[in-house]
């Protein structure tokens, strides 16, 4: 049985042997991110990160409550209140997952639109359910835009594909990402959390010798350079905020 470390309402971390920790989100109805809640999700990879320290194995699975939603990207409302609300929040999350100590893997459960799309390329191997969800990134459709919104698409996926995902706001199923590169397997539903497993365990032994992060961003440092410029900046406006809404 895991070891339950948070156990909120919104959210849960939960660590099983071999220090493989599950952060589950389970914001309703869709965790969709806000300020306080990506606060919160980096809150829960800092204790991972502080309860393992270093030259340690470990690894974390980020995962949806069901199999409908992964997370359906940003709160776009709260920034009609808060218009640093991203600085504060999302651009630090992708920050904090980008030179993570340790192997990361989402576990996409469901659907994932919008800055979902960033938050699962933040994270090292993607594993999708292979019967639910599409995978979506539309700020062409939205009229959305921040610095470095790009970066991890073009570090990590073929030129074609970055492409269709950021200036032609295509929408993939779990095969069809795939086959393109953005995930590295699919699963049944009954079965995707077992795949992720068996990721995590093989691959937390490669944080133990110290440097995976150094390594990582050797390979995607642009990506958490541009995500840190834009982090916990209040003296000038850091987007352009969207035109339109979902």
């Amino acid at each position: 049985m895991p070891q339950s470390i948070i156990n909120d309402t919104d959210l849960a971390l939960d660590r099983y042997d071999g220090n493989i920790f599950v952060i589950t989100m389970r914001k309703a109805p869709e965790n969709r991110l806000n300020s306080a809640y990506a606060q919160k999700l980096i809150g829960a990879f800092n204790t991972v990160r502080k309860t393992l320290g270093s030259d340690s194995s470990g690894a974390v699975i980020t995962k949806g409550n069901d199999a409908k939603f992964w997370c359906t990207g940003l709160d776009l409302d709260e920034f009609d209140n808060n218009p640093f609300a991203n600085s504060e929040g999302f651009y630090p999350l992708l920050a904090t997952i980008v030179d993570f100590p340790f192997p990361t893997i989402a576990l996409i459960t469901g659907h994932t639109f919008g800055g979902a799309s960033p938050f699962a390329l933040s994270h090292d191997y993607r594993v999708m359910n292979s019967q639910r969800g599409y995978f979506s990134m539309p700020p062409i459709n939205l009229g959305l835009h921040f610095p470095g919104i790009g970066a991890l698409l073009r570090l990590k996926l073929r030129p074609q594909v970055a492409r269709k995902m950021l200036l032609e706001a295509h929408r993939w199923t779990g095969k069809e990402a795939l086959e393109d590169g953005i995930v590295d397997a699919v699963a049944e539903p009954d079965k995707m959390f077992d795949v992720a497993m068996e990721l995590a365990r093989q691959w937390a032994p490669k944080a133990k010798m110290g440097v995976y992060s150094l390594l990582r961003n050797e390979l995607y440092g642009d990506a958490g350079r541009a995500f840190r410029e834009i982090s916990y900046v209040h003296g000038k406006a850091t987007e352009q905020p969207a035109k339109a809404k979902i």
